[in-house]
């Protein structure tokens, strides 16, 4: 018995190795402060990290794409994938500030009532297209990829038809605040992404419901087997990656004073970077949401320092592209080292 105990475990050099891939995230981001702060004193004799301003710059950067990304690593740990985050996004942005309009127009809200009343909508509009991807999945076995293309096309029209193909003014000293605004220091949007991280973080690893989507992501056959009800699950999962972007989307109107269709068009490319840069497996079964959060901050540092330094943004494309590919190879390294199987 003590033989083959033995046998079954690891090596102690990959085990090593495993855990080191386990925080490439947090080592790409060291990497990246180092560097940026490196050419920060030696080119312009400032601190990069040393900067309030940089870091407040840095979180706000982050925001909008955690939140899709927080969604997201539910979904890829599901071995799934959502196209349609991005402009969801955009939809809840629209409707929110659409509805924030209204309320202080037509129904003679105060702006605090008017900016919840643009928030809520916006959230509740995602639940839309979320109940949407989740039935067709769950029930008709749509692949994920095919149906959440589906309906990022839908949701991509019916932003621009409420917008009228424009963005959406809103006018709200509340908005405005939500958006922009600090408490003792630190901007609000960082404390609001701060707080579902630690909902998402919860509910991934301390909840039975986080437990079924590892599980399922691992072997659907085996999550059956064991009385997981999947279709239940998978609705509830693409649910959630929807609110996720809704939520982002009613915090875009605040910052920018307007809904836009495209908002979050740019930024899905970056929630699924940040899934994978964060550790989670496109296979399925694996990642978490400190992985996400560093994945995110990496984005965020790639996008803010090559500004801060003044090189053209065309290469934060390149610059995050390259993470992702070394973020999968060391994925795919990481499987064959333990045993895995990796697809050829």
């Amino acid at each position: 018995m003590t033989a083959l105990s033995s046998e079954a475990a690891p090596p102690p050099g990959r085990t090593f190795l495993s855990k080191v891939a386990d925080l490439r995230a947090w080592l790409f981001l060291v990497i990246l402060v180092i560097f940026f702060e490196t050419w920060a004193q030696t080119v312009y004799g400032v601190t990069f990290v040393g900067n309030t301003y940089n870091l407040q710059s840095i979180g706000i950067f982050a925001t909008a794409p955690l939140l899709l990304a927080l969604g997201q690593t539910f979904v890829i740990i599901s071995a799934g994938i959502d196209l349609s985050v991005g402009f969801t996004m955009g939809l809840a942005a629209v409707v929110s500030a659409h509805m924030a309009n209204l309320g202080a127009s037509h129904l003679g809200l105060p702006p605090f009532l008017s900016m919840l009343l643009g928030i809520v909508s916006g959230v509740a509009v995602a639940f839309v297209p979320g109940l949407v991807n989740g039935w067709l999945i769950a029930r008709l076995r749509v692949p994920p990829f095919i149906g959440t293309l589906g309906m990022y096309g839908i949701a991509r029209g019916a932003a621009y038809l409420i917008a009228g193909g424009m963005t959406v003014p809103v006018s709200n000293a509340w908005f405005a605040w939500i958006g922009n605004g600090r408490i003792a220091g630190v901007p609000i949007l960082v404390i609001i992404a701060a707080v579902v991280v630690l909902i998402m973080h919860y509910m991934l690893s301390q909840t039975r419901f986080g437990q079924h989507t590892y599980a399922f992501g691992a072997s659907r056959v085996a999550a059956v087997r064991s009385g997981i009800n999947v279709g239940k699950l998978t609705m509830r999962i693409y649910l959630l990656a929807a609110v996720c972007a809704g939520l982002a989307g009613a915090l875009y109107s605040g910052r920018f004073a307007a809904g836009a269709a495209q908002a979050g068009e740019p930024l899905l490319l970056s929630s699924i970077a940040a899934v994978v840069i964060g550790g989670a497996s496109l296979f399925g079964g694996s990642g978490n949401i400190a992985g996400t959060v560093a994945g995110a901050l990496v984005i965020a540092v790639i996008e803010y320092g090559l500004v801060f330094i003044n090189v053209e943004p065309f290469w934060q494309f390149i610059a995050v592209g390259v993470v992702i590919i070394i973020s999968v190879l060391v994925d795919q390294s990481q499987r064959k080292l333990l045993g895995g199987r990796v697809d050829e």
